[in-house]
C-alpha cells in the first residue's frame, strides 16, 4: 500500500508526513501537562498508539495532521492539520506544538497554510476548531485566524468544547 501525505512549505515551515525521527520530539510533548487540553499527559506506548493514528486518519479520511518541521533544519515542532475523528462534530484544523516551536507563531503559520490547502485543494465546504474553554493559547489563535465563536459542543469524554468557524475564502 503506498500512502501519499502531501508536504506544504511556508516561509519557514515544512508540513509534512510524520517520520520514526520524530516520535521522540512527540513523545517528549505527549508525556507534558502541555497536553492536558488533548488527552495527555501520556505514557510513551500511548503517545507511540497516537502517533500512528495520525497515519490512520491520512488513511482513512484522505486528510489528517501534518508534522510540522523547520525548515531549515528539519527540527519537528509539533502537529498542525486536519483532524476528524469518528465523534467529532466536523473536520477541525487542529494545532499542537512542541516546546521549542513555543511562542514563534509556528501554530498560526501551520494553521493558516492547512486552512489554504482545506479549501483551495480539498474543496472542503467548512472547518472549525474545537478548544476547551479553559484554552485561553488556542482561543486567541482562533480568532487571531479569523475564525468566530459559533457554538458549544459537548463531547461525551472529553466535555464541553467551544467551536470556532473558520471563514470559507469568499465568505
Amino acid at each position: 500500500m503506498t500512502l501519499l501525505i502531501p508536504t506544504l512549505t511556508t516561509n519557514r515551515l515544512t508540513l509534512r508526513a510524520p517520520q520514526m525521527q520524530d516520535f521522540e520530539a512527540y513523545a517528549e510533548f505527549r508525556a507534558t501537562d502541555r497536553v492536558k487540553w488533548q488527552g495527555g499527559p501520556n505514557t510513551r506506548d500511548e503517545s507511540f498508539d497516537r502517533f500512528c493514528s495520525v497515519i490512520g486518519m491520512w488513511h482513512l479520511r484522505g486528510f489528517g495532521p501534518w508534522l510540522v518541521a523547520d525548515k531549515e533544519t528539519n527540527t519537528a515542532l509539533g502537529l498542525v492539520g486536519l483532524f476528524y475523528p469518528e465523534d467529532w462534530p466536523e473536520p477541525e484544523i487542529t494545532w499542537g506544538v512542541f516546546e521549542n516551536g513555543e511562542g514563534r507563531g509556528v501554530a498560526f503559520e501551520a494553521a493558516v497554510e492547512t486552512r489554504r490547502y482545506a479549501y483551495d485543494v480539498l474543496k472542503m465546504p467548512a472547518l472549525v476548531s474545537l478548544t476547551m474553554p479553559q484554552n485561553e493559547r488556542s482561543r486567541r489563535l482562533a480568532q487571531r485566524m479569523g475564525a468566530n465563536h459559533e457554538s458549544d459542543f459537548h463531547h461525551p469524554s472529553i466535555g464541553l468544547l467551544n467551536v470556532w468557524r473558520h471563514v470559507p475564502p469568499n465568505g
